[in-house]
């Protein structure tokens, strides 16, 4: 049985596998999703921030990898300007879709919510992928040229 509406957030830039992994375990677990897409405001302490793609080309290339899954019309996106988002406020929201680096975060929004009076989100943890060389994919290695957006090694990281 699919919860009514989970949550996903990210940078997701330069959407790769892991990403798309994390998107597709969100709809495989929930009706809806609502995905909070990563404003400027957040990416303050990124790596390689300056290389981050803007947040409408973040957006469009998320659309379309929804799209090409016939999951657009599933889902809601919107601007995600604090760590929390909705997660903290909504309680329609069910279940919460992570990283194992995000996990942390996803324990700090159930003690609120519980503090709150609020249900505890279900929570799904999506294991790192990792690239050929046994490191993480990450979109700070893909826009710094180490690896593809598949995980293959472009160049050695001095």
């Amino acid at each position: 049985m699919k919860l009514k509406v989970v949550a996903v957030g990210g940078t997701f830039d330069r959407l790769h596998r892991g990403h798309k992994k994390l998107l597709l375990k969100a709809f495989e677990v929930g009706e809806k999703v609502i995905i909070g897409l990563t404003t400027k405001k957040m990416l303050k302490n990124k790596i390689l921030e300056d290389g981050i793609l803007n947040f409408e080309e973040r957006k469009k290339e998320l659309k379309n990898f929804l799209k090409e899954k016939g999951l657009l019309n599933r889902c809601e996106i919107f601007p995600l300007n604090d760590v929390y988002g909705p997660t903290i406020t909504d309680k329609n929201i069910e279940g919460l879709v992570v990283s194992e680096e995000t996990f942390g975060r996803a324990l700090e929004i159930n003690k609120i919510r519980v503090s709150k009076g609020m249900s505890p989100l279900i929570i799904f943890v999506i294991p790192l992928l990792l690239a050929e060389n046994g490191k993480p994919v990450s979109s700070h290695r893909i826009r710094s040229g180490e690896i593809d957006r598949n995980g293959r090694i472009l160049r050695k990281n001095e």
